[in-house]
């Protein structure tokens, strides 16, 4: 099998509307009675994969650009403020399929993992902060990697090496990195079972008694730098070659799937737009390894 847009979209919406099928409780509500939707769910996804991979952060462009590209994959697309409605109602369902396309790979048995976070902006001025519907989710926080205050998310990732997302939240700028991990790892008790000494790799931040404990007692295995004062840790010839692949995960999001150009402007909005580029890298991930590409993490074969 190939490895290019066409042929991944049509993977990717033959396995959703599998899915959707056995599992209908996961799509959005719909009244039994009514007018029958001109685009499925799995079309819908689909559609919004291929829009994170090509790089189109305006939605209204992109459809215009589906419109004249696209028609034989979509017969029916909607107008923007349709989809952009769809989309949001979607929220939950992509979410899962995360997980689904994950759990479908080789990658995800996997016994290392990386952790970090990072920033997603959603405003620069100070009346953007002010009077934006995200004030009181989004936040001031600093980035210490480009050493510069900025207003808005974290985007907290739990990865392979591969870059496959495991775990993934969305929080405030100020965020504690530890207490998020350990809700990541409890709200989907199923990623450590059959785990035990699993080996997660984090920065200094993922520091404290109580969290390596309450790691340790989830079957992990916590390798960080050594912090100031503390006794040298073992595993310490590890992190910097390890450390530039979360980095290197990171920019892919931001530089290839334009992360901090979500667009978005509510909380719906911004959580959509940010969960639609974790699946198009999930999905990018899941074809590579079906297709047995030697760089799981490429993108180079769908965006264009």
């Amino acid at each position: 099998m190939d490895a290019d847009l066409d042929t991944l979209a049509t993977a990717l919406y033959v396995r959703t509307d599998d899915w959707l099928k056995s599992a209908p409780e996961r799509a959005p509500w719909r009244p039994a009675v009514g007018i029958v939707p001109k685009i499925s769910d799995a079309e819908l996804v689909t559609l919004a994969v291929m829009q994170a991979l090509l790089g189109h952060t305006s939605e209204a462009r992109w459809l215009r650009y589906a419109r004249s590209h696209l028609r034989a994959l979509f017969p029916y697309l909607p107008k923007q403020p349709g989809y952009n409605k769809r989309l949001r109602r979607l929220g939950s369902t992509i979410g899962w399929l995360v997980g689904v396309l994950a759990r479908d790979t080789t990658m995800w048995t996997d016994d290392v993992w990386v952790v970090d976070s990072t920033p997603v902006e959603c405003g620069r001025s100070r009346e953007t902060a002010r009077r934006s519907d995200l004030a009181g989710w989004a936040e001031y926080g600093y980035c210490a990697s480009h050493s510069r205050f900025f207003w808005g998310l974290r985007l907290h990732l739990l990865c392979t090496l591969h870059g496959l997302p495991v775990g993934f939240a969305l929080t405030g700028a100020k965020a504690d990195e530890r207490q998020i991990l350990l809700g990541v790892l409890h709200a989907d008790p199923d990623l450590t079972t059959g785990r035990v000494g699993q080996i997660v790799i984090a920065d200094k931040n993922y520091y404290g008694r109580e969290f390596e404990t309450a790691l340790a007692d989830a079957g992990l295995h916590l390798l960080r730098p050594t912090r100031k004062g503390e006794t040298p840790r073992a595993g310490a010839e590890f992190f910097q070659p390890l450390r530039q692949v979360i980095e290197s995960i990171n920019d892919t999001f931001k530089g290839q799937l334009d992360l901090e150009h979500h667009g978005g402007h509510t909380p719906a909005g911004v959580w959509v737009r940010v969960l639609q580029r974790v699946l198009a890298m999930t999905t990018a991930i899941w074809h590579n390894d079906h297709t047995s590409q030697p760089i799981k993490r490429s993108l180079l074969a769908y965006d264009h």
